[in-house]
């Protein structure tokens, strides 16, 4: 018996999306089957007797940002944090958790290098909007969170054009 090997051409590459929607396809079909599979291994128990099913709570690092480059990303987590957490006019971490800008971007940073970067392009997009020597000057200036939060947004975009 003799067998025939012939050289098939190799598959087309899958762009991102392709591959996207494949790996969909795959989870639905895997999550459909965990589906029927829960119901059959239940299906005998009283309804009162099924288990909870605890949805993990992401913590806020898990939410997306809306910018790709790493210090823009950063002062988005920050300003993140300082919505989540409260903002603090004089303290650097208060008590009840609540931070001033400088703490809430080291707190979110990965290493001191980051933070200091982050640091720098809020100090220059405070100082195109506001009259500022310092970061903690002007932190310790204004009268609500809401600047703050302005000032956090418009450091990210300019980091985000500079691709920082």
């Amino acid at each position: 018996m003799t067998t025939l090997l012939t050289r098939s051409k190799p598959a087309p590459a899958l762009d991102l999306d392709a591959r996207l929607a494949l790996a969909g396809l795959a989870m639905d079909d895997r999550l459909d089957q965990a589906a029927v599979a829960f119901e059959v291994n239940t299906a005998h128990l009283p309804a009162e007797q099924l288990p909870e099913v605890a949805v993990p709570h992401l913590p806020q690092t898990a939410v997306p940002a809306p910018y790709s480059t790493p210090i823009a990303a950063l002062l988005h987590r920050a300003r993140t944090r300082l919505q989540t957490d409260g903002w603090s006019r004089e303290a650097m971490l208060e008590e009840d958790g609540r931070r001033c800008a400088i703490g809430a971007i080291r707190r979110e940073a990965d290493s001191r290098d980051q933070a200091d970067d982050a640091c720098f392009l809020l100090l220059e997009s405070i100082r195109r909007h506001w009259q500022a020597a310092t970061i903690p000057s002007w932190n310790a200036a204004q009268p609500s969170s809401a600047p703050v939060l302005l000032a956090f947004e418009q450091a990210a975009q300019l980091a985000h054009t500079r691709n920082h």
